[in-house]
């Protein structure tokens, strides 16, 4: 269920509070007759609703230059929304396209361990086990079945092979209807998708890299791949031209020409070949400012049927709005200079469009919209969709009608209808349309829910609702999909939906509710953000928090089904070495909740306001993933951060609510320039010295951009002054187990090659507890690094283009660990108890592991 959604799919968090201890106001049972809903999505759907937050940052961007545009009071950077990708550009807004592309090469060039990865999240994801039926945490009736990591990108040959692209895993093939998934596409400079297309004059398969859906943590990409052998092989088209763009959409004209809709313009190639430069065709925001949210970003762009290649029809759909924004035709089978902004009559507000998805019926008589408002966006509505629109005509100038707003999709048998979380709260962030080819009436329109319409857009039906709860049909609902849709696909009588937790299908003739089948036994595309493990007799448990699809436990290697015992969005997680029974989760702003039965029952024990707010000491601020960290000499000792170190030497046993806390608050991080929090971004802790890296602003973009080391080393808390390291985020810390006064700092980004102001280096260590550093980098990849861990005499440091190794007594000198992982993005590293193997949480490739 992924309670999550109010997060807004990891970005939402600025625009509805989720106060997990809130008043929940109207009565679970309120929104239907059937299941009632639990504590914990209840509190989620009926938080209030208070607008996003404005970064300093986000202030100074502004927007057309009236200093009350969408962008500006939107603020482009809500709380959450941009953290994942700003640790990887800090202190700048955005990265120079060939730095990853250097990186990976770098990373190729290295010797490799002679190890070989192997993956552990290899089995089907039970989002709903049973017996794991919490009532405040738990899935349980949600309806959401086996899930697997967000999916972004659906295409099809047309005869029996159908592909999927994961947000950050790559490319997947299937032709049995889902039963079997395979990657074909998982070592490339960046496995993020936004979008895939087969070219049917010769079935060659195109891959756009970057997914585009402006989630808190969507990659950039290296551009558009081709294969022409079923996805046995790709070559990449063109040149650099888009690398470092994200891709919302491929199409092709069916006369030798293909289109990719990017968030730096619209650009057009041949399509019967990988070679020749892509060509520029549309990029009309001027962005004299230079601002990373003004690339023009096209959101959509189709070819109108029948026209033969004449007519092109691309939106330019920043979510925030733009001066820009709008709908741009070409009637010269668009050639550069050809487009021109045009006004659509009838229903749609042209002065409140926002990311826009189109789609024309088979014929081209009928060109269907749903489009985002940035104003309800800015004013922090619990709806941002301005409408479902049809053009009757074909025409894109119209005239438009809307067929359905937010009320009538909540009328539909919408599960999320009552005030606070309604149809199209995450437009910005979720859309997806299709027509069906042989019924110009039969359209599917996604959002968070997926709705059905067979008459033209008369009247719909919600077919996929955002989770059971509520529902007439109470304990006799069918299986829902999971929330959060992003691509939908008409292939073979069946529409396919990849979403926050996977690829579902159901028959084209299916109508109401249910007949959906989980694709996702064999899709392993899960995304973690920690990982930690607990002695399983001989085996080991692993515990872990992903993004959308709760904390997760495995209980052992072997074990036929993982199973998620809590939902929403998860975070770190701690568990004790020596029993799997007891773990820590996360979701997100550090709120942490505790089970010491195995993740069959959970309490909340968190010191924050966002979660705890009539505690009186809370804490006011944390990142949107926030660490929390055990000593390295007692796994009960726990130090976890926001705005303040808090303390736990509890463990297990803690509680924390509004009249008393296990959690002590140690130290103060402080407030930048301009009055913002620093918040912590990483911990290590060996008995009474702790090491906390900070970050100004919130953990958000800021135009003071600071960040830095506090530790108590020595008897008193005080900042780290050390003119070598890098201004950069403090991505991971860790402290020798045998040495409080060793201890590692591990910075994320780029360095100044790539970043001005970003200084040099990505790995330090100090011997005297913090007051002088060596840069030990050495030959380890200039890319983002985002975990640590010491072991049998090796650093190990995860990045985004692998993990690396080098002498704890001679540091320096790296080497790839292994081989067989797939290129994603490492967010932790731990070890197993025993100490034989090194585990990896991937954000989108799930949990491997390597012998030491």
């Amino acid at each position: 269920m992924h309670v999550s959604r109010l997060r807004a799919s990891a970005a939402l968090v600025g625009a509805v509070a989720l106060l997990a201890g809130a008043q929940v106001g109207t009565s679970a049972a309120a929104s239907g007759p059937g299941r009632t809903l639990p504590p914990w999505p209840a509190a989620q759907r009926y938080s209030p609703s208070t607008g996003p937050s404005v970064s300093a940052f986000a202030r100074s961007e502004g927007g057309d230059g009236d200093g009350d545009s969408g962008e500006e009071k939107a603020s482009e950077i809500m709380d959450g929304a941009e953290q994942y990708a700003y640790a990887r550009t800090a202190p700048a807004a955005s990265l120079p396209p060939a730095a990853l592309a250097a990186a990976k090469a770098a990373a190729d060039a290295l010797p490799v361990a002679n190890r070989s990865w192997k993956e552990v999240t290899d089995q089907p994801y039970d989002s709903e086990p049973a017996g794991f039926d919490d009532p405040f945490w738990s899935n349980a009736g949600a309806g959401t079945g086996h899930a697997a990591g967000r999916m972004t990108a659906l295409a099809s040959d047309g005869v029996s092979q159908v592909y999927a692209g994961a947000a950050m895993g790559g490319v997947w093939r299937t032709g049995d209807g889902g039963a079997h998934w395979k990657p074909v596409f998982q070592d490339q400079a960046s496995i993020s998708i936004g979008a895939l297309a087969v070219d049917k004059a010769d079935r060659s398969l195109w891959v756009g890299t970057g997914e585009s859906n402006t989630s808190q943590d969507a990659y950039m990409g290296q551009g558009v791949y081709r294969s022409d052998d079923r996805a046995r092989s790709f070559a990449k088209v063109g040149g650099s031209e888009l690398d470092g763009t994200t891709i919302s959409r491929l199409v092709f004209d069916g006369y030798g020409t293909v289109y990719a809709a990017t968030s730096g313009g619209l650009w057009r190639h041949a399509a019967g070949t990988a070679s020749g430069a892509w060509q520029l065709v549309l990029k009309p925001d001027p962005n004299p400012d230079g601002s990373p949210y003004r690339q023009s970003f096209i959101s959509d762009v189709v070819v109108r049927p029948g026209s033969h290649g004449k007519n092109v029809l691309a939106v330019l759909g920043w979510r925030g709005g733009t001066a820009a924004n709008g709908f741009y035709l070409s009637t010269a089978y668009g050639a550069a200079h050809t487009f021109g902004k045009i006004t659509p009559t009838g229903d749609i507000d042209v002065d409140d469009i926002g990311r826009t998805t189109l789609a024309y019926s088979s014929d081209g008589r009928r060109l269907y919209a749903i489009i985002e408002s940035p104003e309800r966006l800015a004013d922090g509505d619990d709806s941002v969709l301005q409408g479902v629109f049809v053009s009757r005509s074909g025409r894109p100038t119209g005239p438009w009608s809307l067929i359905a707003d937010t009320d009538k999709l909540a009328a539909s048998g919408s599960a999320i209808a009552d005030p606070g979380y309604r149809p199209g709260v995450q437009a910005w962030y979720n859309q997806a349309l299709a027509v069906d080819p042989k019924n110009s009436d039969h359209v599917y329109v996604s959002l968070e829910e997926t709705y059905e319409t067979r008459n033209g857009g008369s009247t719909f039906q919600t077919i996929a609702p955002y989770w059971n709860y509520g529902l007439a049909c109470g304990d006799d609902c069918p299986m829902t999909t999971h929330p959060d849709q992003h691509a939908l696909l008409i292939s073979g009588g069946q529409v396919w939906q990849g979403n926050d937790g996977g690829v579902f299908r159901r028959p084209l003739t299916a109508t109401g509710l249910g007949s959906w089948t989980s694709t996702n036994d064999t899709l392993h595309t899960l995304q973690y953000y920690g990982v930690d493990t607990s002695a399983l007799g001989k085996d080991t448990a692993y515990w872990g928090g992903l993004q959308d699809n709760g904390t997760s436990l495995l209980l052992g290697d072997k074990a036929p089904t993982m199973l998620e015992p809590a939902g929403g969005d998860g975070g770190k997680t701690i568990s004790d070495p020596g029993n799997a029974d007891n773990a820590l989760g996360e979701y997100v702003d550090l709120d942490m909740y505790i089970t010491q039965d195995g993740g069959h029952s959970f309490r909340q024990a968190t010191p924050t306001c966002e979660s705890n707010p009539d505690f009186a000491d809370c804490d006011p601020s944390a990142r949107f993933i926030a660490p929390v960290v055990q000593d390295v000499d007692d796994p009960t000792h726990w130090v976890s951060g926001g705005s303040r170190i808090w303390d736990d030497t509890v463990g297990w046993d803690t509680t924390c609510d509004e009249d008393s806390c296990d959690w002590k608050p140690v130290h103060d991080l402080g407030t930048d320039a301009v009055g913002g929090e620093n918040v912590a971004t990483a911990l290590a802790v060996k008995g009474g010295v702790t090491y906390a890296g900070w970050i100004d602003s919130g953990g958000n973009p800021s135009p003071s951009f600071a960040t830095g080391i506090d530790t108590n080393y020595g008897g008193t808390w005080h900042r780290v002054t050390a003119p070598n390291l890098p201004q950069r985020i403090v991505a991971a810390l860790q402290v020798d187990p045998t040495d409080a006064a060793h201890v590692y700092a591990v910075y994320g980004g780029y360095s100044r090659r790539w970043i001005p102001d970003g200084g040099l280096g990505h790995v330090f260590e100090s011997h005297d507890g913090g007051t002088s550093w060596t840069d030990i980098t050495g030959n380890l990849p200039d890319v983002h690094a985002g975990a640590a861990v010491l072991d049998g005499g090796w650093l190990v440091v995860g990045t985004d283009v692998g993990v690396f190794a080098t002498s704890a007594a001679s540091p320096g000198t790296w080497t790839r660990l292994g081989k067989g992982l797939p290129t994603v993005a490492v967010d932790d590293l731990n070890v197993t108890p025993d100490g034989r193997y090194v585990v990896v949480g991937t954000h989108g490739r799930g949990i491997w592991k390597v012998r030491l």
